[in-house]
């Protein structure tokens, strides 16, 4: 805590300005680092601030050999003194309601469940809602047989005690890194056939919309418990046999991997997409992992992301951007000497290949970004665009004579932004010298109506402001260059 005035520590907060985050962590000391050297504890978004509280994230590396890590407990700060005035268990303690979804006391070396990404509160409600991160190592639960709450969940915390209201968990035993990416938007609709909702709605890497009254946590459409493919080669491994599914909204990104989900351009690149996923393992949404690699889609990064949705509070429309991307995750047995404590680890470097496609030619079916406008009033999609051209595809020797429509693949990862007719969003290329540039969609289409270049990439969601009457669009911008902000003006 610092003076805003002076930039001194205020003396009166904490130890001469300074709280200490690790402190009373267990398994945490300051400095330690993981097997690839980043640290093992980090507080990676915004601290929030809400009444006399502070809330802080939690990170805990997600680069394990070892089934022993710091969990990622929530903490609620006094404001003015920095004494913790609570702390929540993200991993229930012995006593504690979901100790029981830890099979054979892993709760006590079990690590993260945490909160990487933004958070959301309701000052009125009094309540905090975290969106909370897979249990350590994201891809292997050998280890840490059960449900695993409150991982991969949203829970709503009381600001000022710390005690759960509610909690919704979206991947039971996660083994995918389908953690929550960014923070839950607090929206007011008026749903068909139910009328006004204070509604929580929570974007995912996996593809789904979760609607919730945040209240409650009531959800606002049904949310179906569904087998789920189970078998898997991985040592001491047991999946979930079900996982929760959304009735409606319909997902908003492509969901596991079929032999018809194959870039099929022509007869002869089909081929190659069959051949190159013929030594993978394939299926649907949440196939577990396997030693000859599972090709998992969406990615472990999403799908979505930490760019998070846009709502427009007049329409009721939700606008969510997302990328068609896999992942694949190797395993290997850990070498003599090495100081693991799990069965298996997640091999890297050469080990963790993936299906390689020639020429760079993608793997699947397009788009390969998109935007998705969501009726939050009904649940039901009104359009999707292909966000971009996606000319670095398209213009692959083996596409270029094609006539290919939109292919997408230009996405950011940096946020949409909404005006009174207007969707801003940036985009990777398709700018003079195939550069950035930042495109103006209409709402209600989604069809594009301006576009202007960028110097960089788009390296944070663009805000906007009124000055003397007229609307800006400003927005950070990186890549190559030294970062700066740019202004732009709307007409």
């Amino acid at each position: 805590c610092v003076d805003a005035k002076t930039g001194r520590p205020c003396p009166d907060f904490g130890d001469n300005g300074w709280t200490d985050l690790v402190a009373d962590l267990p398994r945490a000391q300051r400095g330690d680092r993981d097997w690839l050297n980043a640290l093992l504890y980090s507080v990676q978004s915004p601290p929030f601030v809400v009444g006399d509280t502070i809330v802080t994230p939690s990170s805990i590396s997600s680069y394990n050999i070892t089934k022993e890590a710091p969990p990622g407990w929530m903490r609620g700060f006094d404001v003015r003194t920095g004494s913790t005035n609570w702390t929540f268990h993200t991993i229930p303690q012995s006593d504690e309601f979901g100790n029981d979804t830890w099979a054979g006391d892993s709760w006590r070396h079990t690590g993260k469940v945490g909160v990487w990404t933004m958070m959301s509160a309701d000052p009125e409600l009094g309540y905090i809602y975290l969106p909370t991160n897979t249990p350590a190592p994201d891809y292997y639960g050998g280890h840490r047989l059960g449900d695993n709450l409150f991982a991969e969940s949203i829970i709503a915390l009381d600001i000022a005690t710390g005690e759960r209201a509610w909690h919704f968990q979206a991947v039971h035993h996660g083994l995918w890194d389908y953690d929550f990416p960014a923070a839950p938007n607090l929206v007011d609709v008026n749903v068909e056939g139910r009328g006004p909702v204070k509604a929580l709605v929570q974007i995912s890497k996996q593809g789904f919309v979760y609607a919730f009254d945040r209240i409650t946590g009531e959800p606002i459409w049904p949310i179906e418990e569904r087998s789920v493919p189970t078998d898997t080669d991985v040592p001491g491994e047991q999946p979930s046999l079900t996982q929760p599914f959304p009735t409606r909204p319909a997902p908003f990104e492509y969901q596991g991997v079929t032999v018809e989900d194959l870039a099929d351009f022509t007869p002869e690149i089909r081929q190659m997409a069959i051949d190159a996923v013929e030594p993978y393992r394939i299926g649907p949404l949440f196939t577990p992992q396997s030693l000859q690699g599972t090709i998992q889609r969406p990615s472990a990064g999403g799908g979505a992301n930490w760019s998070g949705a846009a709502f427009d509070p007049e329409t009721e429309i939700l606008y969510v951007p997302s990328n068609n991307a896999f992942s694949v995750k190797h395993f290997r047995e850990p070498e003599p000497g090495e100081p693991a404590t799990l069965a298996v680890i997640e091999a890297r470097g050469e080990l963790a290949h993936m299906p390689q496609m020639p020429q760079g030619l993608p793997l699947f079916k397009p788009p390969y970004s998109r935007m998705t406008a969501i009726d939050l009033s009904t649940g039901e999609h009104l359009w999707m665009k292909p966000m971009g051209n996606g000319d670095r595809i398209r213009n692959l020797p083996m596409l270029r004579d094609l006539n290919l429509p939109p292919l997408g693949g230009d996405s950011s990862r940096a946020g949409p932004l909404l005006t009174k007719n207007l969707l801003i969003y940036a985009l990777t290329t398709g700018g003079d010298n195939d550069g950035p540039r930042l495109v103006a969609l209409d709402k209600m289409t989604g069809d594009e109506v301006a576009s202007v270049d960028l110097p960089g990439g788009a390296i944070g969601t663009p805000m906007t402001y009124m000055l003397d009457g007229k609307q800006y669009i400003a927005l950070t911008v990186g890549g190559e260059r030294v970062p700066e902000l740019i202004a732009l003006s709307l007409p």
